[in-house]
């Protein structure tokens, strides 16, 4: 059976950054890898992040959304149903950060899957810098990706320091209270730097597995606030973007904007860029698609619209 991974995290904890380490640690075993973009918002920028992993060994698959949610799962199953005949050693899963897990697993139990896969590990993705505002809604979802981590990894570590982690990691406790999810935090986040993960530190998180704590589900898609708002082919420039999405980010009038990340074109060269509230990161990119994403709740989608393009 192929062994399907999840990794899962709250909007912006670093999944797709942790998801390029894992599969080459499977790649240079000699695996063929599938990783599967499964994102509720209708345009998916984290594939171009991943491209640089394309080969024989590795290919990328999504599943957009832009529907509701049970035509979403609809998308999934039937992706995963065509991933299984693709010869796949392994199948990675990097969902939207407002993914319920429940999904995953009822999708994985359910026929004809469950003939063809096994479920080998969740791994959650946390910054290290979590907010302490985070909205009732926000740390539902969190609980709902802590339940059933088979371990927890801190990102950023390396840009924070140790009163801050101890921070995030009662932030994570506080969570799991609310929800009533019975959870050893402290035995389960590893709060070592990536870059200094050694080959015997991934291949313990490839053997993490997964757990099935109960918690009480009080929030789902379908009655979120949550929304992804996308905007197709707006001019920006690399002197304003950050100036522009501080303020997206600050004016409550926009809606409570959690994450801001997309892809555009100024004098000749591709940039992506990644905002939280806590960070904004601009790189250039060989490729990119112009599209501008924002993720959050009660979003202003006219005023944001017009603010980009103003």
């Amino acid at each position: 059976m192929i062994k399907v991974d999840l990794i899962t995290g709250f909007l912006g904890s670093g999944k797709t950054t942790f998801l390029k380490l894992y599969a080459k640690y499977f790649m240079d075993q000699g695996l063929r890898i599938g990783i599967l973009e499964n994102d509720y918002g209708a345009v998916n920028v984290d594939m171009l992040l991943l491209n640089e992993l394309r080969g024989d060994n590795c290919e990328l698959e999504m599943v957009a959304g832009g529907c509701d949610a049970a035509c979403h799962k609809r998308r999934f199953k039937t992706k995963l149903i065509s991933m299984a005949m693709s010869g796949y050693d392994r199948v990675i899963i990097e969902p939207s950060g407002i993914f319920d897990v429940d999904e995953f697993f009822d999708t994985i139990r359910d026929e004809p899957l469950d003939n063809w896969y096994e479920i080998g590990n969740v791994i959650t993705i946390v910054d290290a810098r979590l907010e302490d505002t985070l909205s009732s809604d926000s740390d539902f979802f969190l609980a709902s990706q802590l339940a059933n981590a088979g371990t927890i990894l801190l990102s950023r570590t390396q840009l924070t320091d140790a009163a801050q982690i101890e921070a995030t990691k009662q932030h994570l406790k506080n969570a799991a209270e609310k929800s009533n999810l019975s959870i050893d935090i402290d035995a389960l986040i590893t709060t070592k730097d990536w870059a200094d993960f050694s080959t015997t530190d991934l291949e313990a998180i490839a053997n993490c597995g997964y757990a099935t704590r109960s918690y009480i589900k009080r929030i789902h898609m379908d009655n979120s606030d949550f929304e992804t708002v996308y905007f197709l082919e707006v001019p920006m420039k690399k002197s304003h973007i950050q100036d522009k999405i501080k303020t997206l980010m600050s004016d409550s009038s926009f809606g409570s904007i959690m994450r801001a990340k997309g892809f555009f074109h100024d004098e000749g060269q591709w940039y992506q860029f990644n905002a939280t509230q806590n960070e904004f990161e601009l790189s250039t990119i060989p490729v990119g698609q112009a599209v501008f994403i924002v993720i959050g709740e009660a979003l202003a989608k006219d005023a944001i619209r017009t603010f980009i393009e103003g």
